[in-house]
C-alpha cells in the first residue's frame, strides 16, 4: 500500500501483507545500533530485530504491515516509523498502537489504521484500503473490514505527506 495512481487518490492503497504479532517494540522495528544511520539508510534496518528480519531486503514499495496489539511500544524514537516509511511500507494496520509511535507515523506521512486483521489475512496476501473511509478489503476472500476512521486533521496531515508539509501549506509556503 502507499502507492496511489494519482495524487488525487493518495488515500486508496493496495499492497502485500507482512504479519507481526503483539507488542512489536521500537527496538524490533529499528534496532538501537541503527539509530545513528542517516535517514536514507534507515530502510536497511527496518524490522531487523523482529520475527521477520528480512523485511528490509524483500519488502516492495507499498507493502502493508499488519500487527496485533501495542505496535510500536517501547521508546519514542522517531526513527522507527521513518525506517518503515523508507523501506516502502505504505500502511500499518494494527489492533492498537503505542500512542507516540502512531503520532510519529502520521507526522511523517505514514498512514496507520486501527483494525484487527490478524484473523482474516495471511502473510503475502494482497489487501487494499481506503484511508479516508477506513475500509480494508482482503483480496483473497473479498472481505471488507472497517477500521477506526481517522480524524479530518490526521487525514489532512497524511494528504500533505506529513506534519512539516501541512504547516508549510498552512503558512502558504507550498509543499
Amino acid at each position: 500500500m502507499g502507492v496511489a495512481e494519482e495524487m488525487d487518490d493518495w488515500w486508496k492503497l493496495s499492497g502485500r501483507v507482512w504479519l507481526f504479532g503483539n507488542n512489536v517494540d521500537t527496538d524490533q522495528i529499528l534496532p538501537g545500533y541503527a539509530m545513528s544511520a542517516p535517514r536514507e539508510k534507515l530502510r536497511e534496518y527496518a524490522l531487523a530485530g523482529s520475527e521477520q528480519p528480512d523485511f528490509a531486503k524483500t519488502a516492495k514499495l507499498g507493502d502493508v504491515i499488519v500487527a496485533g496489539e501495542n505496535f510500536g511500544c517501547g521508546s519514542s524514537r522517531e526513527q522507527a516509523p521513518a525506517a518503515l516509511h523508507e523501506a516502502g511500507a505504505g500502511l500499518v494496520v494494527a489492533r492498537s498502537f503505542a500512542r507516540i509511535f502512531r503520532r510519529n507515523c502520521i507526522n511523517i506521512g505514514l498512514p496507520v489504521l486501527a483494525a484487527d486483521l490478524l484473523p482474516y489475512v495471511q502473510q503475502g496476501e494482497e489487501i487494499s484500503a481506503d484511508i479516508k473511509e477506513g475500509t480494508i478489503c482482503i483480496a483473497g476472500s473479498g472481505s471488507l473490514i472497517q477500521a477506526k476512521k481517522l480524524s479530518a486533521s490526521v487525514l489532512e496531515t497524511l494528504e500533505c505527506g506529513g506534519l512539516i508539509n501541512k504547516v508549510r501549506r498552512q503558512l502558504g509556503l507550498g509543499i
